[in-house]
């Protein structure tokens, strides 16, 4: 075979050493890499096997070791790419180090040992701060505590389930907790403050979303009155309404990583459709437990009074079909009635209260 040049250089070996250079680019490439859940400053569940797990090269041995015991964990890249290992977690404490050995090296500091819970649902759960409660201003303030993790997830839709998002966790102080779900922070705090066990708390909501778009589509699709109930939403500019489009992107990324529990505020979405409400949202409470695989508990908070609710009596029916739900099993629902400060407005401001209610209800089945 004849080998022309380039320039004075003998093609094979201009071939040779791109060959070189794509070989040292795919090594650079196939280091571990850990979802956005799993990151310094997070909390993992107490007692509990706890997953580990991300992607690396097929066949790459990882090595996991903690600084809380001494066991060294083992395991080899699969064929598609990931990893994973189960680790034991003890009870409340830290904070601790994980240290991730494969073909690089990763370690994972402050790492803390407590309670993990979702806080999930529409407006009222994301409704922080900067929302106009300044009633708050001294707790937000004071509120630099160690032991009480952020995990905010952005909002985004996906048309099938997310392996990853975009976010990390931080420390809980005066700036962020800000940015973070008035209703989810003071179920934390209460949580703390009572347990005396560091929290870990994973926001993920978006404003106007009805319970459709938290429930994985085929729950929907597979249910002829609960689709054809979901067909009758129209398009609507600032949120999504596809069946699972938010349960893709702000929840699936979560299914493998071990939590408490759950506290979830929404209903305003559905106002109008509380006919399917109650099958739609038990439905949706047990696919996720699937997704988990943990009959894990679900606490929600009843719609509170606004005039602005549709036409005649559709509110009311709505709070009915929350209550309904109540016969599902390992749900609570907290009753926020007398907490409305204005009922022209659709989110009441007594967010403080409405969490340390949803977290005296967890207290209390703990």
């Amino acid at each position: 075979m004849h080998f022309t040049s380039l320039n004075g250089i003998n093609m094979k070996t201009f071939l040779g050493v791109v060959i070189c250079c794509i070989i040292l680019i795919s090594i650079a490439k196939a280091e571990v890499r850990l979802p956005a859940i799993i990151g310094s400053h997070m909390v993992l569940q107490q007692n509990s096997n706890v997953k580990i797990w991300g992607w690396c090269e097929p066949s790459e041995k990882i090595v996991l070791t903690t600084t809380w015991d001494t066991t060294t964990y083992y395991c080899k890249g699969l064929a598609n790419a990931k990893w994973t290992v189960v680790v034991k977690t003890p009870a409340a404490g830290g904070p601790f180090s994980i240290i991730i050995n494969g073909n690089n090296k990763m370690e994972l500091q402050d790492v803390m040992i407590g309670e993990v819970w979702v806080c999930s649902g529409q407006s009222n759960m994301q409704m922080n701060y900067n929302w106009g409660l300044n009633q708050y201003s001294g707790d937000m303030e004071a509120a630099t505590n160690k032991s009480i993790r952020f995990f905010l997830i952005p909002q985004l839709t996906a048309e099938y389930p997310q392996e990853d998002t975009k976010a990390r966790w931080v420390v809980c102080n005066p700036g962020d907790v800000k940015q973070f779900s008035a209703v989810g922070y003071f179920f934390g705090k209460k949580l703390y403050e009572n347990l005396h066990s560091p929290i870990g708390l994973i926001g993920s909501s978006w404003s106007g979303t009805p319970a459709e778009v938290w429930t994985p589509a085929e729950i929907i699709e597979n249910d002829t009155t609960l689709k054809k109930a979901a067909m009758k939403r129209s398009p609507a500019d600032g949120w999504p309404v596809n069946p699972g489009s938010t349960y893709n992107a702000m929840i699936h990324p979560l299914i493998n990583y071990s939590i408490a529990g759950a506290i979830w505020y929404q209903g305003e979405g559905n106002v109008g459709a509380a006919k399917t409400y109650s099958s739609l949202f038990t439905k949706m409470i047990g696919a996720w437990r699937n997704a988990w695989q943990k009959k894990f508990p679900f606490y929600f908070v009843q719609i509170a009074p606004y005039a602005g609710y549709g036409i005649g009596d559709e509110a009311a029916l709505l709070r009915e079909a929350q209550t309904r739900s109540l016969a599902y099993y390992g749900t609570g629902m907290v009753v926020v009635t007398d907490l409305v400060d204005n009922i022209n407005d659709i989110h009441p401001k007594l967010k403080k209260e409405v969490g340390e209610r949803l977290a005296n209800y967890a207290l209390a089945a703990n």
